[in-house]
């Protein structure tokens, strides 16, 4: 099985979050439901083209590769490696989101400070965690190449989203 499919799932997925997270607590309004979720969509679209990144850089690797089935086995290796951490990581963003969203506002405020807060200053981290599962799960340097490109994609997509249509708002 290749992680391929499952990894770019949760990219996209933590794009959207990176498109709530540049709009999130810039607008004082309470009722902001179609504004997070349009922040959401805008994350999400800078996130697929960015995802194209490490997508590329897989192709470029696979086909030079001397040996494809062999360099496929690795890659799919170090995908495995690689997902673990994601996995567990976005699972913790889900449910702090879940709690965001389905909370009262004082309780929703709280899983904002004490969940999503923190969980975005730990992204860098379970991205660097990501890579080395990459690597010590038998990826060896391909899996890590196309690991820190795909990290750095999606590290990029909050600025990207913040920049492009958060930039003015207060």
């Amino acid at each position: 099985m290749t992680p391929a499919i499952l990894l770019t799932l949760l990219g996209l997925i933590d794009a959207s979050f990176s498109g709530f997270r540049a709009y999130a607590g810039r607008d004082a309004r309470i009722r902001k439901h179609r504004a997070t979720v349009r922040a959401a969509l805008r994350g999400l679209a800078v996130g697929a083209v960015l995802l194209l990144a490490p997508a590329l850089s897989a192709a470029v690797v696979l086909l030079t590769a001397s040996d494809r089935a062999e360099t496929f086995d690795t890659l799919t290796a170090g995908g495995l490696g690689y997902l673990f951490p994601l996995a567990l990581h976005t699972a913790v963003v889900l449910v702090s989101l879940a709690a965001y969203f389905a909370l009262p506002f004082r309780a929703s405020t709280l899983a904002v400070v004490i969940g999503l807060g923190p969980l975005t200053l730990l992204r860098p981290l379970a991205i660097a965690a990501a890579c080395l599962g990459a690597l010590v799960n038998g990826g060896g340097a391909p899996a890590l190449l196309i690991g820190t490109i795909a990290g750095a994609a999606v590290l990029c997509v909050e600025p990207a989203v913040h920049r492009r249509w958060y930039r003015d708002v207060q």
